[in-house]
């Protein structure tokens, strides 16, 4: 009898670390579970649903179907010149908005002339759908690489600009007297103040300007291209590919997650010196 409450004490003792190391990893890991979880869910739902015969084949397609349809894509070629010219357009006028936004955003930040004279115009592109200047960016520049990259740059470059004049109107003052007050000169207070204090806030701007960056391309490509992803996704559409206009949903939102994750790890190093507002 002994020997058996001697056994099964053992045996409590060895399944209670388990039960303690799988409780410690779900609760450490718990975000990415049930994130991991319910799109898993939602997968099979889908599934579910597609093979149930409920719905026409041709509207709601599967997991599975998409699945082949992006095997095929791939197979075929026509990814890699959809997502090279894409790329280009994409990460041109990004870039073009970079330089053009955060320079402006400093400027109208710093200087309250430079922000009366252009927060106008900013106001302007602010409140105005973007989106509908495609048609007279078209009529200037044409069907190619031109009307896009101009759309992804007005569609990023606002973010730019309104997060980096935010980033430094909300930088401590104190710090800017103190600094005055030991005869530190505009640039060595640009360079070590202000800059470093609206970097948090740029960040926070790259990431918004991602989305509508994509939104942006995806539009234009859709409009006017014969090649990208928008344009495969508008042709799929059109013949009622459902699974392959899933599939290029999936990769443009793969882009912008990836992307954007990216860039929440670089904002979590500079977030520190965002100032406290408490």
């Amino acid at each position: 009898m002994a020997e058996n409450i001697q056994v099964k004490s053992t045996s409590n003792r060895l399944k209670r670390p388990r039960t303690n190391v799988v409780k410690a990893f779900y609760f450490k890991r718990e975000r990415e579970i049930l994130g991991g979880g319910a799109i898993l869910l939602f997968f099979v739902m889908w599934e579910i649903i597609g093979a149930s015969g409920l719905f026409n084949s041709m509207f709601v397609s599967s997991p599975s179907r998409v699945w082949v349809a992006g095997v095929a894509y791939i197979e075929s070629g026509l990814v890699w010149n959809d997502l090279r010219i894409s790329g280009i357009e994409f990460f041109s006028g990004y870039l073009l908005a970079l330089l053009v936004g955060v320079p402006i955003g400093l400027m109208m930040g710093w200087y309250w002339r430079v922000h009366a004279i252009l927060d106008p115009f900013v106001s302007f592109f602010y409140s105005t759908p973007r989106i509908a200047f495609l048609p007279v960016l078209i009529i200037w520049l044409g069907i190619g690489m031109g009307s896009k990259i101009a759309i992804i740059f007005m569609m990023s470059v606002i973010p730019f600009v309104v997060n980096t004049m935010t980033g430094v109107r909300t930088i401590d003052q104190n710090l800017v007297k103190v600094a005055r007050a030991f005869n530190a000169s505009d640039l060595q207070i640009f360079l070590t103040i202000i800059l470093p204090g609206a970097i948090p806030s740029i960040i926070s701007g790259l990431r918004l300007g991602i989305g509508l960056g994509l939104i942006g391309i995806v539009v234009g490509e859709m409009y006017a291209a014969n090649a990208g992803i928008g344009y495969r996704l508008m042709e799929a559409g059109t013949m009622f590919r459902t699974d392959l206009l899933f599939v290029c949903v999936l990769m443009i939102a793969g882009i912008g997650i990836a992307s954007s994750e990216l860039l929440v790890r670089v904002e979590r190093i500079f977030d520190r010196w965002r100032p406290d507002r408490s």
